[in-house]
Protein backbone atom coordinates (compact mmCIF):
# COMPACT_ATOMS: atom_id res chain seq x y z
CA UNK A 1 0.00 0.00 0.00
CA UNK A 2 1.33 3.17 -1.00
CA UNK A 3 1.03 6.71 1.33
CA UNK A 4 -1.22 7.56 -1.36
CA UNK A 5 -3.46 4.64 -0.69
CA UNK A 6 -3.53 4.95 2.75
CA UNK A 7 -4.85 8.91 2.43
CA UNK A 8 -7.13 7.79 0.40
CA UNK A 9 -8.72 5.32 2.19
CA UNK A 10 -9.07 7.79 4.85
CA UNK A 11 -10.39 10.41 2.85
CA UNK A 12 -12.87 8.12 1.31
CA UNK A 13 -14.20 7.31 4.73
CA UNK A 14 -14.59 10.68 5.46
CA UNK A 15 -17.23 10.73 2.83
CA UNK A 16 -18.95 7.71 3.17
CA UNK A 17 -19.28 8.65 6.99
CA UNK A 18 -20.37 12.53 5.48
CA UNK A 19 -18.20 14.20 7.01
CA UNK A 20 -15.72 15.17 4.18
CA UNK A 21 -15.53 18.90 3.72
CA UNK A 22 -16.16 20.36 0.28
CA UNK A 23 -15.39 23.54 -0.55
CA UNK A 24 -17.20 26.35 -2.60
CA UNK A 25 -15.25 28.40 -5.14
CA UNK A 26 -16.46 31.94 -4.16
CA UNK A 27 -15.51 35.62 -4.60
CA UNK A 28 -16.47 38.04 -2.71
CA UNK A 29 -17.50 41.86 -4.54
CA UNK A 30 -16.53 44.60 -2.25
CA UNK A 31 -19.33 46.85 -1.90
CA UNK A 32 -22.24 44.15 -2.35
CA UNK A 33 -21.91 42.06 0.57
CA UNK A 34 -23.27 39.65 1.48
CA UNK A 35 -23.37 38.80 -2.03
CA UNK A 36 -21.08 36.45 -3.83
CA UNK A 37 -19.76 34.88 -7.19
CA UNK A 38 -19.97 30.82 -7.24
CA UNK A 39 -17.39 29.69 -9.68
CA UNK A 40 -18.48 26.31 -11.21
CA UNK A 41 -17.76 24.29 -14.36
CA UNK A 42 -20.69 25.37 -15.42
CA UNK A 43 -20.00 29.08 -14.66
CA UNK A 44 -20.67 31.56 -12.22
CA UNK A 45 -23.25 32.39 -10.86
CA UNK A 46 -24.53 35.10 -7.36
CA UNK A 47 -25.18 33.57 -4.19
CA UNK A 48 -25.88 35.27 -1.18
CA UNK A 49 -23.54 34.17 1.99
CA UNK A 50 -25.13 33.21 5.12
CA UNK A 51 -22.07 31.82 7.28
CA UNK A 52 -19.70 34.91 7.04
CA UNK A 53 -17.60 35.36 10.07
CA UNK A 54 -17.29 38.80 8.60
CA UNK A 55 -20.22 39.56 11.37
CA UNK A 56 -20.53 43.42 10.07
CA UNK A 57 -19.26 43.83 6.79
CA UNK A 58 -16.51 45.71 7.58
CA UNK A 59 -14.40 43.59 5.35
CA UNK A 60 -16.28 45.92 2.31
CA UNK A 61 -16.34 49.39 4.47
CA UNK A 62 -14.82 52.03 2.28
CA UNK A 63 -12.86 53.65 5.49
CA UNK A 64 -11.05 50.41 5.82
CA UNK A 65 -10.18 49.53 2.15
CA UNK A 66 -8.62 52.84 1.78
CA UNK A 67 -6.32 52.55 4.85
CA UNK A 68 -5.23 49.00 3.51
CA UNK A 69 -4.77 51.13 0.08
CA UNK A 70 -3.12 53.97 1.69
CA UNK A 71 -0.67 52.00 3.38
CA UNK A 72 0.48 49.35 0.24
CA UNK A 73 1.10 52.39 -1.41
CA UNK A 74 3.19 53.62 1.77
CA UNK A 75 4.80 50.59 2.64
CA UNK A 76 3.87 47.73 -0.04
CA UNK A 77 2.81 44.25 0.52
CA UNK A 78 4.71 42.09 2.94
CA UNK A 79 6.42 43.18 6.42
CA UNK A 80 9.51 41.25 5.64
CA UNK A 81 9.68 39.18 8.03
CA UNK A 82 9.37 37.97 11.77
CA UNK A 83 9.24 41.30 13.88
CA UNK A 84 12.41 39.75 15.71
CA UNK A 85 14.33 40.11 12.66
CA UNK A 86 13.06 42.88 10.10
CA UNK A 87 11.34 45.00 12.62
CA UNK A 88 8.03 46.24 14.30
CA UNK A 89 6.64 48.13 11.65
CA UNK A 90 5.19 51.65 13.28
CA UNK A 91 1.66 50.13 12.05
CA UNK A 92 2.01 47.29 14.14
CA UNK A 93 2.39 49.39 17.29
CA UNK A 94 -0.14 52.10 16.83
CA UNK A 95 -2.55 48.65 15.89
CA UNK A 96 -1.74 46.74 19.19
CA UNK A 97 -1.89 50.66 21.26
CA UNK A 98 -5.39 50.71 19.57
CA UNK A 99 -6.51 46.86 21.13
CA UNK A 100 -4.90 47.64 24.48
CA UNK A 101 -7.44 50.99 24.61
CA UNK A 102 -10.40 48.84 23.19
CA UNK A 103 -10.16 46.19 25.83
CA UNK A 104 -8.87 48.79 29.12
CA UNK A 105 -5.36 46.80 29.38
CA UNK A 106 -1.53 48.38 29.27
CA UNK A 107 -0.31 46.30 26.44
CA UNK A 108 -1.50 43.71 23.83
CA UNK A 109 0.40 41.80 21.17
CA UNK A 110 -0.44 40.88 17.46
CA UNK A 111 -0.54 37.08 16.18
CA UNK A 112 -1.03 35.80 12.02
CA UNK A 113 -4.27 34.94 13.17
CA UNK A 114 -6.88 34.04 16.46
CA UNK A 115 -5.73 30.29 15.87
CA UNK A 116 -2.06 31.40 16.67
CA UNK A 117 -2.69 33.57 19.48
CA UNK A 118 -4.61 31.07 21.52
CA UNK A 119 -2.36 27.98 20.20
CA UNK A 120 1.15 30.57 21.24
CA UNK A 121 -0.15 32.15 24.16
CA UNK A 122 -1.72 29.33 26.12
CA UNK A 123 1.57 26.82 25.32
CA UNK A 124 3.53 29.47 26.38
CA UNK A 125 2.05 30.35 29.53
CA UNK A 126 1.29 26.31 30.02
CA UNK A 127 5.03 25.71 29.99
CA UNK A 128 7.18 28.61 31.35
CA UNK A 129 4.91 29.11 34.26
CA UNK A 130 6.60 26.26 36.94
CA UNK A 131 3.70 23.63 38.17
CA UNK A 132 1.23 25.54 36.20
CA UNK A 133 -2.06 23.74 35.72
CA UNK A 134 -4.47 24.72 32.89
CA UNK A 135 -7.98 24.18 33.23
CA UNK A 136 -10.04 24.57 30.34
CA UNK A 137 -13.72 24.90 29.28
CA UNK A 138 -15.19 21.64 27.48
CA UNK A 139 -16.53 23.64 24.38
CA UNK A 140 -13.69 25.33 23.81
CA UNK A 141 -11.97 25.51 20.53
CA UNK A 142 -9.27 23.40 18.95
CA UNK A 143 -6.63 26.61 19.20
CA UNK A 144 -7.23 26.75 22.46
CA UNK A 145 -7.07 22.44 23.34
CA UNK A 146 -3.92 22.54 21.23
CA UNK A 147 -2.35 25.22 23.40
CA UNK A 148 -2.91 23.14 26.27
CA UNK A 149 -1.49 19.78 24.84
CA UNK A 150 1.68 21.99 23.30
CA UNK A 151 2.43 23.60 26.49
CA UNK A 152 2.59 19.74 28.41
CA UNK A 153 1.28 21.52 31.47
CA UNK A 154 -1.23 19.60 33.54
CA UNK A 155 -4.36 20.10 32.31
CA UNK A 156 -8.05 19.73 34.23
CA UNK A 157 -11.27 19.99 31.92
CA UNK A 158 -14.42 21.81 33.46
CA UNK A 159 -18.30 21.20 32.03
CA UNK A 160 -18.98 23.48 30.05
CA UNK A 161 -20.06 26.88 31.52
CA UNK A 162 -20.45 25.11 34.95
CA UNK A 163 -18.85 27.61 37.71
CA UNK A 164 -19.69 24.82 40.91
CA UNK A 165 -17.70 22.19 38.67
CA UNK A 166 -14.50 24.46 38.12
CA UNK A 167 -14.54 25.76 41.79
CA UNK A 168 -14.20 22.15 42.96
CA UNK A 169 -12.00 21.30 40.69
CA UNK A 170 -9.66 24.91 41.11
CA UNK A 171 -9.78 23.77 44.88
CA UNK A 172 -8.53 20.40 44.97
CA UNK A 173 -5.11 21.91 43.01
CA UNK A 174 -4.11 23.90 46.21
CA UNK A 175 -1.65 26.24 45.94
CA UNK A 176 -0.86 25.53 42.45
CA UNK A 177 -0.96 28.20 39.48
CA UNK A 178 -3.81 28.06 38.13
CA UNK A 179 -5.05 29.31 34.24
CA UNK A 180 -8.56 29.06 33.69
CA UNK A 181 -9.38 29.24 29.33
CA UNK A 182 -12.77 29.87 28.38
CA UNK A 183 -14.82 31.83 25.95
CA UNK A 184 -17.47 34.27 25.94
CA UNK A 185 -19.39 33.23 22.57
CA UNK A 186 -18.72 29.96 21.86
CA UNK A 187 -19.27 29.77 17.82
CA UNK A 188 -21.15 26.74 17.09
CA UNK A 189 -24.21 26.99 19.22
CA UNK A 190 -24.40 30.25 20.04
CA UNK A 191 -24.01 30.22 23.69
CA UNK A 192 -22.42 32.83 26.14
CA UNK A 193 -20.28 32.22 29.53
CA UNK A 194 -21.55 33.22 32.91
CA UNK A 195 -18.35 35.52 32.69
CA UNK A 196 -19.26 37.13 35.93
CA UNK A 197 -19.28 34.05 37.96
CA UNK A 198 -16.64 32.42 36.30
CA UNK A 199 -14.22 35.49 37.22
CA UNK A 200 -15.46 35.26 41.15
CA UNK A 201 -14.48 31.58 41.22
CA UNK A 202 -10.99 32.48 39.78
CA UNK A 203 -10.39 35.37 41.86
CA UNK A 204 -11.56 33.13 45.07
CA UNK A 205 -8.63 30.48 44.26
CA UNK A 206 -5.68 32.95 42.87
CA UNK A 207 -6.44 31.67 39.37
CA UNK A 208 -5.52 33.55 35.91
CA UNK A 209 -8.17 34.31 34.12
CA UNK A 210 -8.18 33.60 30.28
CA UNK A 211 -10.58 34.45 28.11
CA UNK A 212 -11.03 33.97 24.11
CA UNK A 213 -13.45 36.77 22.63
CA UNK A 214 -13.05 35.93 18.93
CA UNK A 215 -16.89 36.03 18.27
CA UNK A 216 -17.56 38.84 20.33
CA UNK A 217 -14.99 41.40 19.73
CA UNK A 218 -16.71 44.48 17.32
CA UNK A 219 -19.92 43.12 18.44
CA UNK A 220 -21.27 43.24 22.07
CA UNK A 221 -20.49 46.05 24.06
CA UNK A 222 -20.40 50.27 23.30
CA UNK A 223 -16.78 49.89 21.64
CA UNK A 224 -17.16 46.94 20.58
CA UNK A 225 -14.69 45.47 23.72
CA UNK A 226 -16.86 42.29 23.77
CA UNK A 227 -19.15 40.32 26.16
CA UNK A 228 -16.91 41.57 29.04
CA UNK A 229 -16.59 45.30 28.05
CA UNK A 230 -20.43 45.14 27.52
CA UNK A 231 -20.93 43.20 31.47
CA UNK A 232 -18.17 45.79 32.66
CA UNK A 233 -15.56 43.15 33.21
CA UNK A 234 -12.61 43.41 31.04
CA UNK A 235 -10.48 45.22 34.42
CA UNK A 236 -11.43 41.96 35.82
CA UNK A 237 -9.86 39.71 33.00
CA UNK A 238 -5.82 38.76 33.16
CA UNK A 239 -5.72 37.79 29.65
CA UNK A 240 -8.77 38.73 26.60
CA UNK A 241 -7.77 37.22 23.70
CA UNK A 242 -9.47 38.50 20.24
CA UNK A 243 -9.26 38.26 16.22
CA UNK A 244 -9.36 41.21 13.54
CA UNK A 245 -10.35 38.20 11.19
CA UNK A 246 -13.90 38.40 12.05
CA UNK A 247 -15.87 41.67 12.93
CA UNK A 248 -13.26 43.34 12.03
CA UNK A 249 -13.11 42.25 8.97
CA UNK A 250 -9.48 41.74 8.37
CA UNK A 251 -7.19 39.15 9.59
CA UNK A 252 -4.76 38.05 12.54
CA UNK A 253 -5.19 37.36 16.52
CA UNK A 254 -3.73 39.05 19.21
CA UNK A 255 -3.74 39.23 22.81
CA UNK A 256 -4.04 41.63 25.58
CA UNK A 257 -3.62 42.32 29.47
CA UNK A 258 -0.32 43.75 31.65
CA UNK A 259 3.03 44.86 29.89
CA UNK A 260 4.53 42.17 32.14
CA UNK A 261 2.56 39.35 30.47
CA UNK A 262 2.00 40.67 26.35
CA UNK A 263 6.11 40.81 26.93
CA UNK A 264 6.31 37.61 28.55
CA UNK A 265 4.52 36.00 25.00
CA UNK A 266 6.69 37.97 22.86
CA UNK A 267 10.08 37.17 24.11
CA UNK A 268 8.68 33.19 25.22
CA UNK A 269 6.21 32.29 22.49
CA UNK A 270 7.57 30.53 19.39
CA UNK A 271 4.36 31.07 17.79
CA UNK A 272 5.06 34.86 17.52
CA UNK A 273 8.77 34.94 17.33
CA UNK A 274 9.38 32.52 14.23
CA UNK A 275 6.74 33.58 12.16
CA UNK A 276 6.35 36.44 9.28
CA UNK A 277 4.79 39.45 10.85
CA UNK A 278 1.14 40.57 10.02
CA UNK A 279 1.69 43.15 6.43
CA UNK A 280 1.35 46.75 7.55
CA UNK A 281 -1.37 47.18 5.03
CA UNK A 282 -3.90 44.73 7.23
CA UNK A 283 -2.08 46.49 10.42
CA UNK A 284 -3.72 50.37 8.94
CA UNK A 285 -7.12 48.59 7.64
CA UNK A 286 -7.51 46.57 11.09
CA UNK A 287 -6.79 49.70 13.24
CA UNK A 288 -9.32 51.92 11.59
CA UNK A 289 -11.61 49.13 11.19
CA UNK A 290 -11.60 48.58 15.49
CA UNK A 291 -11.36 52.76 15.56
CA UNK A 292 -14.86 52.57 13.65
CA UNK A 293 -16.44 50.43 15.60
CA UNK A 294 -15.53 52.42 19.39
CA UNK A 295 -17.18 55.36 17.57
CA UNK A 296 -20.30 53.86 15.61
CA UNK A 297 -22.82 51.27 17.13
CA UNK A 298 -24.96 51.19 13.22
CA UNK A 299 -23.93 48.52 12.29
CA UNK A 300 -24.02 46.32 15.34
CA UNK A 301 -27.88 47.74 15.87
CA UNK A 302 -28.35 46.45 12.51
CA UNK A 303 -26.85 43.07 12.74
CA UNK A 304 -28.86 42.71 16.19
CA UNK A 305 -32.17 43.40 14.52
CA UNK A 306 -31.67 41.22 11.67
CA UNK A 307 -30.77 38.25 14.08
CA UNK A 308 -34.13 38.94 15.69
CA UNK A 309 -36.07 39.00 12.37
CA UNK A 310 -34.54 36.10 10.86
CA UNK A 311 -35.38 33.72 14.77
CA UNK A 312 -39.44 35.28 14.29
CA UNK A 313 -39.71 33.85 10.82
CA UNK A 314 -37.98 30.67 12.05
CA UNK A 315 -40.43 30.03 14.49
CA UNK A 316 -43.35 31.65 12.32
CA UNK A 317 -42.59 28.80 9.62
CA UNK A 318 -41.69 25.86 12.06
CA UNK A 319 -38.13 25.22 11.87
CA UNK A 320 -36.45 24.93 15.33
CA UNK A 321 -33.40 26.68 16.03
CA UNK A 322 -30.94 26.72 18.80
CA UNK A 323 -31.96 29.78 21.30
CA UNK A 324 -29.42 31.63 22.42
CA UNK A 325 -28.46 35.57 23.64
CA UNK A 326 -25.83 35.92 20.82
CA UNK A 327 -25.56 36.76 17.13
CA UNK A 328 -25.89 32.80 16.16
CA UNK A 329 -28.13 31.10 14.54
CA UNK A 330 -27.51 27.11 14.49
CA UNK A 331 -30.58 25.06 12.80
CA UNK A 332 -30.01 21.86 13.67
CA UNK A 333 -30.32 19.13 10.98
CA UNK A 334 -28.21 16.16 13.38
CA UNK A 335 -27.31 13.77 10.33
CA UNK A 336 -24.39 14.31 8.17
CA UNK A 337 -25.31 13.46 4.93
CA UNK A 338 -28.67 15.43 4.74
CA UNK A 339 -26.78 18.40 6.40
CA UNK A 340 -24.87 18.38 3.32
CA UNK A 341 -27.94 17.44 0.93
CA UNK A 342 -29.78 20.51 2.10
CA UNK A 343 -26.79 22.91 1.82
CA UNK A 344 -26.10 21.54 -1.69
CA UNK A 345 -29.90 22.08 -2.47
CA UNK A 346 -29.79 26.04 -1.01
CA UNK A 347 -26.80 26.54 -3.57
CA UNK A 348 -28.23 25.03 -6.28
CA UNK A 349 -31.71 25.63 -6.42
CA UNK A 350 -31.93 28.66 -3.88
CA UNK A 351 -28.46 31.05 -4.18
CA UNK A 352 -27.95 30.57 -0.49
CA UNK A 353 -24.39 29.47 0.73
CA UNK A 354 -24.40 28.14 3.99
CA UNK A 355 -21.55 25.82 4.96
CA UNK A 356 -23.00 22.57 6.45
CA UNK A 357 -21.65 21.87 10.31
CA UNK A 358 -20.13 18.38 11.06
CA UNK A 359 -18.22 16.61 12.86
CA UNK A 360 -15.31 16.68 14.21
CA UNK A 361 -16.28 20.67 14.60
CA UNK A 362 -19.35 19.52 16.64
CA UNK A 363 -20.02 16.21 18.28
CA UNK A 364 -21.36 13.35 15.91
CA UNK A 365 -25.61 13.91 15.68
CA UNK A 366 -25.30 17.64 16.62
CA UNK A 367 -25.16 18.01 12.79
CA UNK A 368 -26.45 21.48 11.83
CA UNK A 369 -26.97 24.78 9.99
CA UNK A 370 -25.32 27.60 11.06
CA UNK A 371 -26.37 31.34 10.23
CA UNK A 372 -25.27 34.54 10.80
CA UNK A 373 -27.63 37.39 9.80
CA UNK A 374 -25.38 40.87 9.16
CA UNK A 375 -26.77 44.31 8.86
CA UNK A 376 -26.07 43.56 5.16
CA UNK A 377 -28.91 41.12 4.91
CA UNK A 378 -32.28 42.76 3.74
CA UNK A 379 -35.51 41.68 5.14
CA UNK A 380 -35.88 39.96 1.79
CA UNK A 381 -33.15 38.09 2.06
CA UNK A 382 -34.24 36.23 5.38
CA UNK A 383 -37.91 36.05 4.01
CA UNK A 384 -36.00 34.52 0.65
CA UNK A 385 -34.40 31.86 3.18
CA UNK A 386 -37.16 30.77 5.31
CA UNK A 387 -38.79 30.25 2.23
CA UNK A 388 -36.38 27.45 0.96
CA UNK A 389 -35.49 25.67 4.29
CA UNK A 390 -39.29 25.49 4.59
CA UNK A 391 -39.64 23.65 1.21
CA UNK A 392 -36.75 21.60 2.04
CA UNK A 393 -37.51 20.89 5.77
CA UNK A 394 -40.30 18.98 4.50
CA UNK A 395 -38.71 17.00 1.46
CA UNK A 396 -36.16 15.84 3.43
CA UNK A 397 -38.27 14.88 6.45
CA UNK A 398 -36.04 16.43 8.93
CA UNK A 399 -36.19 15.78 13.03
CA UNK A 400 -37.61 18.81 14.59
CA UNK A 401 -36.71 17.92 17.72
CA UNK A 402 -33.91 20.45 19.13
CA UNK A 403 -31.31 19.18 21.57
Amino acid sequence: MTFDDIFQAQLDQLKQDGNYRYFKELERKAGKFPRAANHTDEGVTDVTVWCSNDYLGMGQHPKVIGAMQEAVERCGTGAGGTRNISGTNHDHLLLERELADLHGKESALLFTSGYVSNWTSLSTLGAKIPNAVILSDAGNHASMIEGVRHSKADKVIWKHNDTDDLDRKLAALGDRPKIVAFESVYSMDGDIAPIEEIVEVCEKHGAFSYIDEVHAVGMYGPRGGGVTEERGLAHRIDLIEGTLGKAFGCVGGYVTGSSAMCDFIRSFGSGFIFTTALPPAVAAAARTSIAHLKESSTEREGQKRQVAYLRKKLDAAGIPHMMNESHIVPVMIKDPVKTRMISDYLMDMYGIYVQPINYPTVPKGTERLRFTPSPFHSDADIDHLVMALSELWKQCAVSHAVA
